[in-house]
């Protein structure tokens, strides 16, 4: 695994080129390990939507290097600078950077991903629609969550055929919502 330090050098960098926000980088690192423990053990893929400065995609990817990380971005100059900041740290072999639309992604990769992250890629129900058009049924979409308020509306969720999890103490800054399959209605006999 690489060192901590490699990490903060590129975030930094990140962070210079103006693709992070201004927060401290030792913030930045501990609000994405929250994303890192609400990654089931299980899983052996995630994406990362709106991968801008590389948060949390790279920060999942050093913590979890068992996992293939796709890192997705519509911005070109984000992407570049991601898959420099990749090879600089090492790990092509297991994050990819992808520069597309993340509709047309979603279209071409359906139900891949055992995970979907986002931290800032756009309002909730979108995110949560990509998100869950990205994870297997049973996968996890995991979304930064404000320090106040729930906008998650219950019946908008079952309509998605979401179920939220509950929050423990290492997640309590994202939520984590479960894609269900969707339930058929049951086959009607033929008439005899």
């Amino acid at each position: 695994m690489t060192a901590p330090a490699d990490l903060v050098s590129v975030l930094r960098d990140s962070q210079r080129l103006g693709f992070l926000g201004p927060r401290p980088i030792a913030e930045v690192i501990e609000h994405a390990q929250g994303f890192v423990a609400a990654i089931p053990a299980s899983a052996t893929s995630v994406v990362d939507l709106g991968s801008g400065g590389g948060v949390p995609g790279l920060v999942i990817a050093r913590d979890r290097p068992e996992l293939q990380v796709t890192l997705l971005d519509r911005r070109t100059k984000r992407t570049d600078f991601l898959e420099r900041m990749v090879r600089r740290l090492g790990w092509h072999e297991r994050v990819t950077v992808v520069a597309a639309d993340a509709a047309r992604f979603v279209a071409e990769h359906p139900h891949r991903f055992d995970a979907a992250v986002a931290r800032g890629f756009g309002p909730p129900e979108v995110t949560v629609r990509y998100g869950a058009g990205l994870v297997v049924p049973g996968g996890l979409v995991i979304i930064s969550e404000p320090p106040a308020g729930d906008r998650w509306d219950p019946p908008w969720l079952e309509a998605h055929h979401l179920v939220r999890l509950p929050r423990t103490p290492s997640t309590r800054q994202v939520v984590m919502l479960r894609a269900a399959p969707p339930t058929s209605p049951s086959s009607a006999s033929p008439a005899g």
